[in-house]
Order: C-alpha cells, then sequence, then structure tokens
C-alpha cells in the first residue's frame, strides 16, 4: 500500500516530483478492455494488430495515462488536491511487458488559484518518450 505523505500547498516547489513504475501484463490490458468497454482488437487481438501500423498488440493509451493519475497522487499528497485539466499526446505505443515510468514535476505555482501546473510525462524502459502532457492540480 501506498503512503501518502503530508505537504500542505505552501510546501511545494518548483521542480517537486514524483514517479511512478509499471509493467503492464496482457491479463491487465483485458481487465482494463472489460472495465472501459474498449476491447479494439489493436489490444486484444495479436493476428488483427499485426496487420496495424504497430506490428502488434498495444496497452490501451488511457491505461498508460492513467498512471499519471498515481504520479499526481504521489506528489500532491494529503491533505488531497483534484485534477481539474489534464492534456495528453500519445506519442509512441506501448505493448505489455513493457516497463513504464509515468512522472509528474511542478512546473509552476499558482496561489491566486492554490494550483499548480506539472509535467505529467511516461517513459518506457528504453528512455523514449511514450506520452506526454500537462497538469493542472488545484489543492485542497
Amino acid at each position: 500500500m501506498t503512503t501518502y505523505r503530508q505537504k500542505s500547498f505552501e510546501e511545494f516547489r518548483v521542480g517537486d516530483h514524483a514517479a511512478v513504475v509499471r509493467t503492464f501484463t496482457q491479463e491487465e490490458v483485458e481487465r482494463f478492455a472489460e472495465l472501459s468497454g474498449d476491447r479494439h482488437p489493436a489490444h486484444l487481438d495479436e493476428e488483427y494488430a499485426r496487420g496495424t501500423r504497430f506490428g502488434g498488440r498495444v496497452v490501451h493509451g488511457m491505461l498508460t495515462a492513467s498512471l499519471l493519475s498515481a504520479a499526481n497522487a504521489l506528489l500532491l499528497g494529503v491533505p488531497g488536491a483534484i485534477t481539474v485539466e489534464q492534456t495528453l499526446r500519445f506519442l509512441r505505443p506501448v505493448r505489455t511487458g513493457d516497463t513504464v515510468t509515468a512522472r509528474s514535476e511542478v512546473v509552476e505555482i499558482l496561489p491566486a488559484q492554490r494550483r499548480l501546473r506539472c509535467r505529467t510525462t511516461c517513459v518506457n524502459q528504453y528512455g523514449e518518450l511514450v506520452l506526454a502532457g500537462e497538469a493542472i492540480e488545484q489543492k485542497d
């Protein structure tokens, strides 16, 4: 179980960051397909997926992006916060067996709104950027 540290809004500094690491399995992809309803064959059918531009099955982009939620939560700690905006750019496919590091880093502090602007990224085990975006967090 993850332990979330106590951190008030006033304690945040530009450069503060947190990361989570996950290796995706095909079983997780199948469970995500069931939960989300996205049963596209690019994620589930190897024969179909071989004929796509990816050349094989890929992890759902939103499953990869969900790691950013965990990285944001770890960064923000308690008391909590809520993501009010998250942009995503999917840059490379993620495959089952890939290990992805999701990172959230404070790049701007907006004291009047008690918000943090965070750079959010996912990098695979080869150091390749697979997803990039930005989050706006409203801190309690």
